[in-house]
């Protein structure tokens, strides 16, 4: 049993500082969990303290059953991936591999059908005998996975791993770490500041800030129903658009005012939003759910906007237009066939099925 569990666990250094105050985290067996944020949030030093490598100030770890706070990184049964590769230099990809269980005494035969069995799987069989700088960024992490794999260990620990690699690669490694994790079938915690990593490969994502979980929960919940600003903003890419408006009631419908314009919300709001009646709110809504008002347009003037756009970016697959409604700044992902151009006006919907009502105060949902 690998479960993996984080009891009120507080991280302070000698210096005094705390960068994580009072962590509570259950990760199940098996399951591979991310963990996202931007840096110095927390994310390395809790996986650091999973390992073993950093000292749990306050607070209970267990690994299975088993309290490890006082157990030392061999003695846990995890392997631990790390950003820089971590290769000894003068050794063959082989002898790296087999380091670590021949420090362990295991016999020479055991080594090397295990050592040759995760050569195939990750496809590194013909670069046994070459050293590491003879080897590409992506075959260098493929060999460090390897290491980490001829140990079976029960925790998979990776800090940023695909961080030195370039965008084809890290795209290819995403795809392999997610196979070996089903082919494993252990438990993986894969720290990133990438969201789009965090995205494709985990089961469930813990996203912190300042040492503490702002939410932790499938990638589609946390995209479709983020519980904070935070989370809009940092999940998704181009970010989830913010206006600051005012909630107006008129009759049983509820609308975002803001400049001359006033959206009007579903009316599955209304008994969340009957506390903000004329109060400031925040609106958020994602650059892929506004359109070009023509491609769109249900008859409802209430969700038309007229963006003055002050720049247009073709990506291939996606239209990005940034531009501005008097002093508040939008980013639409449009259709690739649009015509639009800088430095003209045009008329664009939102999908007000899809927005975002946050609390300026608390910065919480308040429904969506």
């Amino acid at each position: 049993m690998a479960s993996i569990s984080l009891k009120n666990i507080k991280k302070t250094y000698e210096d005094g500082v705390t960068v994580i105050e009072n962590l509570n985290l259950e990760i199940n067996d098996k399951e591979f969990v991310i963990l996202v944020g931007p840096s110095g949030c927390g994310k390395s030093t809790t996986l650091r303290m999973i390992a073993g490598l950093e000292e749990i100030s306050d607070g209970e770890l267990y690994i299975g059953n088993r309290l490890v706070n006082n157990v030392s990184p061999k003695d846990r049964d995890i392997a631990m991936v790390f950003q820089s590769y971590a290769l000894y230099p003068h050794m063959s990809v082989y002898k790296n591999m087999a380091f670590g269980l021949k420090n362990r005494k295991v016999p020479k035969d055991e080594i090397d059908k295990k050592v040759r069995a995760a050569a195939k799987t990750l496809e590194i069989e013909k670069y046994l005998n070459r050293k590491p700088r003879a080897l590409s960024g992506g075959q260098r992490q493929r060999v460090a996975l390897g290491r980490a794999m001829v140990r079976e260990p029960s925790v998979f620990l990776l800090d940023e791993p695909l961080s030195n690699l370039d965008a084809k690669l890290r795209t290819e490694m995403r795809s392999r770490i997610s196979m070996l994790h089903k082919e494993l079938q252990t438990t993986f915690v894969y720290v990133t500041h990438d969201q789009t990593e965090a995205m494709t490969m985990g089961d469930r994502i813990v996203v912190m800030k300042d040492g503490v979980i702002m939410q932790n929960d499938t990638p589609q919940m946390l995209y479709n129903h983020p519980q904070n600003m935070f989370v809009a903003g940092f999940i998704g890419s181009p970010q989830m658009n913010f206006i600051n408006c005012k909630i107006l009631r008129k009759q049983d419908c509820f609308y975002a005012s803001f400049n001359e314009y006033n959206i009007k919300l579903p009316m599955r709001m209304n008994e969340a939003l009957s506390l903000y009646a004329d109060k400031e709110v925040v609106l958020g809504v994602r650059p892929e759910d506004i359109y070009i008002e023509k491609e769109y347009f249900k008859g409802d003037l209430n969700n038309v906007i007229h963006l003055y756009v002050d720049i247009a970016e073709m990506t291939g697959a996606n239209y990005y237009i940034y531009g501005s409604i008097a002093d508040k700044k939008l980013i639409a992902d449009i259709s690739p066939n649009s015509k639009i151009i800088k430095d003209t006006v045009c008329n664009l919907a939102i999908d007000t099925d899809k927005i975002h009502i946050f609390d300026t105060v608390s910065e919480k949902l308040i429904c969506d």
